[in-house]
């Protein structure tokens, strides 16, 4: 995996504004249930091709990064990660993120003295954290309520 990290250009970043405005006005215009339609143009094969709704929404939220000049990183649920780049992209470091392979709470496996982390799995262990970080802070808030500590 080789992550592309450049912010788009002033210039881009108005394109992709307009492009993604196109966007924001059809799906007004869209039926709520009905399923929303783009289509490319190739102009130098003078062809046109219909893109998947999937394709649609991930273009829009890459147009909408664009337009506000954040850089974006694409990684498929199937790519394996080092342990930097999976501590990256969860915001901890990396000694960290080893203790928490070695205590079994995301999958990995060796590849000689290298771990390698699927994307999928660790994506897997961010969603269950933050549930749980939800559900106890939820409790907490209760129990908060409950006992009349002003919060």
């Amino acid at each position: 995996m080789e992550a592309i990290i450049e912010r788009p250009s002033v210039k881009d970043q108005r394109i992709a504004r307009a492009v993604y405005e196109n966007f924001r006005l059809k799906r007004k215009s869209v039926k709520s249930r009905q399923r929303e339609k783009i289509n490319i143009v190739f102009t130098d094969a003078n062809k046109s091709a219909e893109l998947p709704e999937g394709a649609i929404h991930l273009l829009k939220e890459i147009l909408q990064f664009m337009a506000n000049g954040k850089t974006i990183t694409l990684i498929s649920s199937d790519s394996e990660l080092s342990t930097q780049q999976a501590a990256d992209i969860l915001g901890v470091s990396r000694p960290h993120l080893v203790k928490l392979l070695e205590e079994g709470k995301i999958p990995y496996r060796k590849i000689g003295s290298h771990r390698r982390i699927l994307f999928e799995d660790l994506t897997n262990y961010d969603k269950e954290l933050k549930q749980t970080r939800s559900e106890r802070l939820t409790f907490l808030s209760k129990q908060a309520q409950e006992l009349n500590l002003g919060y």
